[in-house]
């Protein structure tokens, strides 16, 4: 019988992807669904972004481009690593990729081995376990909780760190809690990791313009984990450039040539136009980002109001990202009458059913009492989608 490999075999589909997936084909059936699943901006590309990409097109970028990216938009990245976050990456120690996501996966399949362990933090970004899978290592799981704003502190990382442990990866900004690590906090990590050198740190910062405590703090300000260190950013959330599909890494020169090696077997470069896109929304000023980080702290605190109304619903208060990840364990064994709700994805389905809402079960983030919210979606949807689950919850007995 012929089937897929077991490497894909083993690898399960994103479920922030899969819901959304199920919401667009409710939507071609008639089903007026609101989609809260995926996290993706819903402001369009701010309009020097886009005239940048005409202007591309219209000198002729229509060729092959560098593998690791433009040199412009390379001294560009490391010129806003310097400027915005105090990050030494020469321009031969950037690689651009088509989106974050391909970021992290050359930097995990470039450097662990089977057997290797990855230490992380519930809840976990859905990919950052897949591409562990893929690059056949162990993860090391540290629990969090509400409590704690679901941040590990360096007495619960410490007591997991082997002389196996290949990598730490943690995103801050962080999906799907957004909690955000502190300066303090992560200048402690950063001396616990300085004493494991042999270790990687991953600090995925995608969401570094979606924070609401101020100026972002990046755990590679701290120089003695220099050596050490991959950062990943790109510019589809603080820019609204999601479909551009543009991420990159700041990382030591030989692991940035790892990586080059390696997607230049994959895809080669990332879109020429979309590069120059890039470099204009690296080399403008904010103002675009900052009217879009505003409104999205604008629609945290409403959705947070909005959700006190409803029983049994626990959260923290998220300081970036988009996202809201309420504990909804309250539900699990209750009935409508036909169905019991024996977990997040139960939940999850009833309400795209019951209340045409899509939302993400924790499951898919190591989290399987909660789920997640995005609320990158305009007030009166997202005043419409909790009035709709809140109708939804109330018939669970």
């Amino acid at each position: 019988m012929l089937k897929p490999s077991e490497r894909i075999a083993h690898l399960t589909e994103s479920q922030t992807i899969m819901m959304s997936r199920m919401s667009r084909e409710l939507i071609a059936q008639g089903k007026d669904i609101i989609n809260l699943s995926l996290g993706e901006p819903d402001f369009d590309t701010p309009q020097h972004i886009k005239d940048a990409a005409k202007k591309a097109i219209d000198e002729g970028y229509t060729h092959y481009p560098p593998i690791s990216g433009y040199p412009d938009l390379r001294q560009a990245i490391s010129d806003k690593f310097k400027n915005e976050n105090g990050l030494d990456f020469k321009a031969d120690q950037i690689v651009v990729s088509t989106g974050a996501k391909q970021s992290i996966a050359n930097a995990i399949l470039c450097l662990i081995n089977p057997g290797d362990e990855i230490i992380l933090t519930k809840p976990y970004w859905v990919s950052y376990i897949e591409l562990i899978k893929l690059a056949e290592g162990v993860p090391v799981f540290i629990e969090t909780s509400i409590e704690n704003d679901f941040k590990a502190n360096v007495l619960e990382i410490e007591k997991v760190i082997t002389d196996k442990t290949k990598m730490f990866i943690f995103s801050s900004p962080c999906n799907p809690t957004g909690s955000v690590y502190t300066k303090t906090e992560l200048e402690e990590m950063a001396n616990l990791f300085a004493k494991h050198p042999n270790m990687f740190v991953l600090s995925d910062e995608i969401y570094e313009h979606i924070n609401f405590m101020g100026s972002h703090e990046s755990i590679g300000q701290f120089g003695a984990i220099k050596d050490q260190l991959i950062v990943i950013n790109g510019v589809s959330k603080g820019y609204a450039m999601t479909g551009w599909r543009i991420g990159y890494m700041g990382a030591p020169k030989w692991i940035a040539q790892a990586c080059d090696k390696m997607q230049g077997q994959i895809t080669s470069g990332a879109c020429s136009i979309s590069q120059k896109a890039a470099k204009a929304a690296l080399t403008y000023h904010n103002g675009p980002t900052i009217e879009m980080r505003n409104a999205f702290l604008r629609r945290r605190d409403l959705l947070l109001e909005l959700l006190k109304d409803i029983p049994g619903v626990r959260t923290n208060v998220p300081q970036g990202a988009f996202y809201l990840f309420p504990d909804i364990s309250y539900y699990f064994g209750k009935s409508d009458g036909e169905k019991v709700i024996q977990n997040a994805s139960d939940l999850c389905m009833y309400l795209m059913y019951n209340a045409l809402v899509s939302v993400v079960p924790g499951e898919a983030f190591g989290a399987p009492a909660c789920i997640r919210f995005s609320y990158a979606a305009a007030d009166e949807v997202l005043i419409e989608a909790v009035k709709r689950i809140k109708n939804a919850l109330v018939q669970l007995k």
